[in-house]
């Protein structure tokens, strides 16, 4: 007899498999916030960080602007020639001091509002000129980094902002490439003197790679250019749209020319790479820190004579110069870089002298019993040079204010402290 299992279970039913979302409920997404707000007290939190940052931003402005009185507002001097006096006796103890002097506009300033200093290399820093350039912008407040690999320049001459933060110092020659992030270029790499760029012309290698830079990180560029691009004028005064008359093939020519596709070189990264640029063209400068015997009239003379040896002029000294003292070309050279014109701008004095003039005011100077001997004249050497700055007057307001008899004797007191101490550590060392 067989049985037979029987299951009795629950009748089989249609399924459904379509899937059928719960209907979304009114108020939810009011209701969740809410809900979380107020779970583990975190509304109170809230509050409370409300209350403290009201009492802080309550507080904090009216205790900087009791304190701002305590700040020393230095405008800068229009006497530039004491500050250039002034600033050798600097030492890196006097920045602590400047840090607490710092420079604010007139008025009330927004909490957490001052003025943002730039980043700003300076090629050839350590040079004549370059150094005085480091010198204004690290007093205006700016980040500065000297790129030099002291050929001409010397360490001693930037070794007062050694221990500022806002100053470095590479050694570097700008015929290598280099990487930097920056806001201003100003390029002054290049020996300036006879004795020495012809043995290191770098005027167009080094300035191809500084174009390079600013165009990488947008930075402004300033080109130094030289009134040698005028070679032996046929024009007189120069104006920036003569176009010169140079010897190509000359003993000056690695200089003059190259300076003169420096500025083509310049002019094409402007016009092709959209590279924000200025070019000045720079006529005779004198001052504190130039090399002692780089072959230049002013220094080979006031070396001269403070050795008690002959003024050597070249020719008959008929030929003329017009000299200007580096605080007024470092005057033009900032506000052509702030400025809104390319240029090129002509900066120097236009008081002209012949080399027998100039050799008097050195005498009356120094030694009025100096002799003056007589050789022949160097090959290309221009027989006039006279800036017209016409156009720096217009577009960026300048002019030189010191007069030669004024600034000599500045640079006199500087070559007679570095000659007499060389003397006496040669003396030591016999």
């Amino acid at each position: 007899m067989s049985s037979e299992l029987t299951f009795r279970g629950h009748e089989t039913q249609q399924v459904n498999d379509e899937y059928s979302p719960k209907p979304n409920k009114p108020w939810l997404s009011v209701i969740r916030p809410i809900r979380y707000m107020l779970r583990e007290q975190r509304l109170v939190f809230v509050l409370i960080g409300i209350v403290i940052a009201s009492v802080f931003f309550t507080i904090i402005p009216s205790s900087s602007t009791s304190s701002s009185s305590s700040f020393s507002t230095r405008p800068y001097e229009s006497d530039s020639i004491s500050y250039f006096d002034r600033e050798s006796k600097t030492t890196p103890a006097v920045y602590k001091q400047r840090a607490a002097s710092v420079v604010h506009s007139s008025g009330k300033i927004p909490l957490g509002i001052k003025r943002k200093g730039l980043r700003i290399v300076v090629t050839g820093g350590a040079g004549f000129v370059g150094s005085h350039l480091v010198d204004r912008l690290m007093a205006r407040g700016d980040s500065v980094i000297v790129v030099d690999n002291f050929f001409t320049g010397r360490k001693e001459n930037v070794m007062h902002h050694f221990g500022n933060p806002r100053f470095e110092l590479i050694r570097h020659d700008v015929v290598e490439p280099l990487l930097l992030e920056v806001d201003q270029i100003y390029h002054l790499a290049c020996p300036a003197s006879p004795v020495h760029y012809k043995f290191n012309p770098t005027n167009v290698v080094g300035t191809l790679n500084m174009l390079g830079l600013a165009k990488r990180v947008g930075a402004r560029f300033l080109l130094t250019s030289t009134s040698e691009v005028y070679g032996d004028p046929l024009e007189h005064p120069q104006k920036e749209t003569y176009w010169g008359n140079v010897n190509p093939i000359g003993v000056r020519s690695c200089y003059d020319e190259g300076k003169r596709t420096a500025e083509t070189l310049t002019m094409d990264y402007h016009r092709g790479a959209g590279v924000e640029v200025r070019i000045a063209r720079i006529f005779n400068t004198y001052g504190p820190r130039m090399c002692l015997d780089d072959g230049r009239v002013v220094s080979n003379f006031v070396a001269q004579a403070l050795r008690k040896e002959p003024l050597t002029v070249y020719g008959d000294g008929k030929q003329t110069r017009s000299f200007q003292y580096v605080s007024d070309l470092v005057e033009g050279l900032m506000r052509l870089m702030e400025g809104e014109h390319v240029g090129p701008f002509n900066l120097g004095n236009p008081g002209e002298f012949t080399m027998l003039e100039l050799a008097k005011v050195v005498q009356e100077t120094i030694d009025p019993d100096a002799k003056i001997v007589y050789r022949d004249n160097t090959e290309d050497d221009p027989h006039k040079r006279k800036p017209d700055i016409s156009n720096a007057k217009e577009h960026l307001g300048w002019e030189p204010k010191v007069d030669l008899r004024k600034g000599l004797p500045l640079m006199v007191s500087d070559f007679r402290q570095r000659i007499f101490g060389d003397h006496k550590e040669g003396g030591s060392d016999a």
